[in-house]
């Protein structure tokens, strides 16, 4: 099947799922999956949920066991539902920053619930007590609610005593209250600390999209800011060539076509993520492009071994650099030079030619120097920019020929949400 006259329509599989739903299936391979492993927060909900209701039919069975009348065993389910929907709401996510009056009375409302039946149905409502002793931990703050829940738990001995049962069953009644309380209190922070994690998790992966997304544009940026440009300068000057050095004409249309090739084949190394460019390549072609555009070009470059990452960085400095030099500029001069000195490469790079009343007001202007500080900060670098009153504009980027092992790759994604952010 066919969407329309010639876009395939996507093999759904056994899921029968066209593509990914959200971002964060499409951005994480395997997300799917792990989905399947990790408790939804309305998983724990329900967990809990059942758990509550568990230890209310208890105490219903134990109370329909017993010699009561119909209109007190009705009572007694009323109070129970009371019991277990005061129980929902505090075992709620967020419901221990809801006002303290809020929360003073609603924890009143469930200790009547539990004491008051207490005079009618004795030691058989004891255990309504262990929702008490959970909803104080939850509430209330912990120097104030672990006496709190210490106590309620010791004053559930006391019906039993009352009506003559032996210690064992006092102090059984007091142990399953405080238990019970534990449990309440375990199952309501797992629920909310499960969605706390689900909704972490897919932040995280909304920011894994955004820094690619980033990291995409910024790529694209720097190499097409730079190519469109030799571009552009390349077919001017073929303009002028053709009526009067044909020859010459040709001679720069077959540079243009190798611009344009290398430019195609950045665009599709960005989509991989697996662009590499070298300072020495760019500042051999930056030369050659500005000499065809009539600039002098002083060069001084003595580089020596330095690291792949620092390398590519570097060369993405020369061609924002040099792109600039190009769109706002009318240089005759150009200074480059590149040397690395006691572990610390040095770019320097310095134009005459720039109007000291420019100002590039459009909302499209670029991002490139934001750009470039993002990646030298990436490489525990850094970068400054100076304008002369002679019109000479100076670029310096200085960066460790060698960072320290596993730093680059740690704060690349750091810097993401940097300027270009």
């Amino acid at each position: 099947m066919r969407r329309g006259d010639d876009e395939p329509l996507e093999d759904s599989g056994s899921t029968g799922k066209a593509r990914p739903d959200t971002e964060e299936e499409a951005a994480t391979p395997g997300a799917r999956a792990d989905h399947l492993y990790l408790p939804a927060p309305r998983l724990a909900r329900i967990i809990l949920v059942v758990v509550l209701l568990g230890y209310l039919s208890v105490t219903a069975i134990n109370l329909a066991a017993a010699p009561h009348t119909r209109f007190s065993l009705v009572l007694s389910f009323v109070c129970q539902a009371g019991v277990f929907l005061l129980q929902i709401r505090h075992s709620g996510a967020g419901a221990r920053h809801a006002p303290l009056w809020g929360r003073c009375v609603t924890l009143g409302c469930q200790a009547a619930l539990t004491y008051v039946p207490l005079i009618f149905f004795q030691s058989q409502w004891g255990s309504m007590a262990g929702f008490l002793a959970g909803s104080l931990l939850l509430l209330l703050p912990p120097r104030r609610a672990w006496p709190a829940y210490g106590l309620v738990g010791s004053t559930m001995a006391i019906p039993p005593l009352l009506e003559g049962l032996p210690l064992r069953d006092a102090f059984y009644l007091a142990q399953s209250s405080l238990l019970t309380g534990l449990v309440v209190y375990g199952l309501s922070r797992l629920a909310e600390l499960v969605k706390a994690l689900h909704d972490t998790r897919i932040e995280l992966t909304r920011m894994a999209v955004t820094q690619e997304r980033l990291r995409f544009a910024r790529d694209l940026h720097d190499l097409l800011g730079y190519s469109l440009s030799v571009i552009t300068l390349k077919s001017e000057l073929i303009h002028r060539l053709v009526p009067s050095h044909p020859e010459r004409a040709m001679e720069e249309v077959g540079e243009v076509l190798a611009v344009s090739r290398k430019s195609l084949a950045d665009v599709r190394s960005v989509a991989a993520g697996l662009r590499g460019m070298s300072l020495e390549q760019e500042l051999a072609s930056a030369e050659s492009l500005l000499r065809s555009a009539d600039v002098t070009v002083h060069s001084d470059i003595r580089l020596g071994g330095i690291d792949p990452q620092v390398d590519t960085v570097l060369a993405a400095v020369a061609r924002e650099a040099i792109t600039n030099l190009l769109r706002h500029s009318r240089a005759s001069v150009c200074a480059i030079t590149s040397v690395q000195d006691d572990g610390v490469v040095r770019l320097r790079i310095s134009n005459d030619g720039v109007d000291p009343s420019y100002r590039d007001v459009s909302p499209h202007s670029g991002s490139g120097l934001g750009n470039l500080e993002t990646r030298l900060g990436a490489v525990s670098g850094r970068l400054s920019v100076s304008r002369a009153g002679d019109e000479t504009f100076t670029l310096i980027a200085e960066v460790p020929a060698h960072p320290a092992p596993g730093v680059p790759a740690r704060r690349a994604e750091a810097y993401a949400q940097g300027p270009t952010a």
